[in-house]
């Protein structure tokens, strides 16, 4: 099964976590907060407090599926380091993205990490719809074929490797295939703090 298959086996498995197979453990029952319970913490706060965490800034890029015209990408902050051995990496993505469905039937993505100059690229892939890549210099990533972005200031070639599910979110595991570091090394990374760019 390639990348594609597998990346759409997954998600095909997170639309029916009622039905375990047998070669996985038994998923949680998921379910939302009832109307009559309240929510521990209100979202509000939830994202005043947590804002004061800074994060680097990615974009998450995939080349265009079969019957696309164009790749896909978004900005993400929730980007980590996830394991050496075999080498992971995991990103964060809303259920309701209109970006996560295209990155799934492609199997594999390049994250981008952005450098403190990119804050203007970061806010076109923030925004839903149009062509993110008009006027945008990039080149493939050599395994997947990924937009890789001139100017940033890390790259990381994935394979989807697993997606799990995470309240609103999914939370995708891709396997490195290949990575890298723009020339200059030295150049300082974009932060994104308390909802702004650093």
């Amino acid at each position: 099964m390639g990348h594609a298959g597998m990346a759409a086996a997954a998600v095909r498995y997170l639309g029916s976590v009622d039905a375990p197979r047998a070669e996985e453990p038994p998923r949680p029952r998921l379910r939302c907060v009832g109307e009559d319970e309240r929510a521990p913490v209100g979202q509000a706060e939830f994202r005043r407090v947590l804002g004061a965490f800074a994060t680097g800034v990615t974009v998450v890029t995939a080349p265009a599926a079969d019957g696309e015209t164009s790749p896909a990408g978004f900005a993400c902050q929730s980007f980590s380091a996830l394991s050496l051995d075999p080498p992971l990496v995991a990103f964060m993505v809303g259920r309701t993205s209109t970006t996560w469905p295209r990155i799934a039937r492609a199997g594999v993505f390049c994250v981008n990490v952005l450098a403190a100059h990119q804050g203007e690229l970061c806010r076109g892939f923030a925004v839903s719809g149009g062509d993110k890549f008009a006027s945008v210099a990039h080149d493939a990533a050599p395994v997947s074929g990924s937009p890789r972005l001139s100017g940033a200031l890390a790259w990381v070639d994935c394979a989807v490797h697993a997606v799990h599910t995470g309240g609103d979110h999914l939370i995708v595991v891709g396997r490195v295939d290949a990575l890298g570091t723009a020339e200059a090394e030295d150049g300082a990374p974009l932060l994104f703090h308390r909802g702004r760019f650093l």
